[in-house]
């Protein structure tokens, strides 16, 4: 069956309706009435050809809806141009930030990333690893900092640059990029208790290293000033629900709370939430805050006490750093410690 394409070609490849074949470098060069070693040309160099057998090629190309196929490249050249990121989840806005920060870096040097989601389980992260490193990635950013036996195997034989993110006190495989949680957690538990919270709670969710630090931070502010710290976990994900739950079972387990400091926003937010729910004035019979500084925290009433964490600075200076390792450079920090900051707010 013949087609004519958008361009005006005519092909002799099948109908949508009909089985679906990937089109292969032979068929753009047919339907150009070419030779494929011209197109391939073309595609590694468009200036190989002449402009008009460029727009022609390119034409094709559209019309048949052509996937290069980099294998080739990436065995010959052992480059592939693509970046793994390894991240706990994909619909945190920390991440989605991180994010932003790499792509705003990778994409005009010309590369692509590769994002892969572990869950905050170590043996997700093992699969991930084993999968990204499948695809012969140029380097990863990895956002745990405790690694399984295998997974600390596979990047030494991998034997191509690895940064870890959010954690800048763990000792990195070759390089890390984050702030010092626990010093954070300490200091905006002190905020607190400068503020007057004398029974603060901390509520705790995911249980990640991160969230241990943290912990670790707010436990030692509290017993530093002689208070006695009192910590609800739970491995389950952050939301504004589960902070509302806390809420009522730190109510429960100790009535005269008068200070929650969450291990996130969205904990602190629905803590904040249920509160005003209850008629618990927020921050006159209780205060409260959060980690990070997401945008909601910033127009809310009152807004939201928390520490702001450099998320976006992090995955770009990530980014650049693993880019100058591609380029040859060795290490230049082993760990770089970004600053935090405890944004006072107006619900402590």
């Amino acid at each position: 069956m013949l087609l004519v394409t958008k361009h005006g070609y005519v092909t002799g490849m099948k109908s949508p309706n009909m089985k679906n074949k990937r089109p292969t470098l032979q068929d753009v060069a047919d339907l150009v009435g070419v030779t494929k070693m011209t197109v391939s040309r073309f595609l590694r160099n468009p200036d190989q050809v002449s402009a008009p057998l460029q727009t022609k090629i390119a034409e094709a190309l559209e019309d048949l809806g052509y996937i290069p196929n980099r294998a080739p490249d990436i065995l010959s050249k052992s480059k592939s141009h693509a970046i793994g990121v390894l991240l706990p989840s994909l619909t945190n806005q920390v991440f989605a930030e991180v994010i932003r920060g790499i792509e705003s870096v990778v994409e005009p040097a010309g590369y692509q990333t590769m994002l892969a989601h572990y869950g905050y389980s170590k043996e997700a992260e093992e699969s991930r690893i084993a999968t990204l490193l499948s695809y012969s990635v140029d380097g990863l950013i990895i956002s745990e900092s405790y690694h399984t036996e295998r997974v600390r195997k596979m990047l030494a034989v991998a034997g191509i640059p690895v940064i870890e993110i959010m954690d800048s006190v763990s000792p990195p495989i070759e390089q890390a990029i984050g702030i010092d949680n626990e010093a954070a957690a300490y200091a905006m538990t002190e905020f607190m208790i400068k503020k007057g919270r004398q029974r603060i709670v901390y509520f705790a969710a995911r249980m990640d290293q991160r969230t241990l630090f943290k912990i670790k931070g707010y436990e030692t502010a509290m017993l530093d000033n002689g208070l006695t710290p009192l910590c609800l976990k739970t491995n389950s994900a952050s939301s504004f629900t589960l902070g509302a739950t806390f809420l009522k079972d730190a109510l429960q387990q100790q009535p005269d709370t008068d200070g929650i400091f969450c291990t996130n926003d969205d904990l602190a937010i629905g803590a904040l939430y249920a509160c005003q729910k209850a008629g618990i004035k927020v921050p006159q019979d209780i205060g409260i805050a959060g980690f990070h500084g997401h945008d909601i925290s910033r127009a809310m009433v009152p807004l939201l006490t928390t520490v702001i964490t450099p998320r976006e600075e992090m995955g770009r200076l990530a980014a650049e750093h693993l880019l100058s390792r591609l380029q040859g450079n060795p290490v230049s920090q082993r760990i770089i410690d970004l600053p935090f900051k405890i944004e006072a707010g107006e619900s402590v």
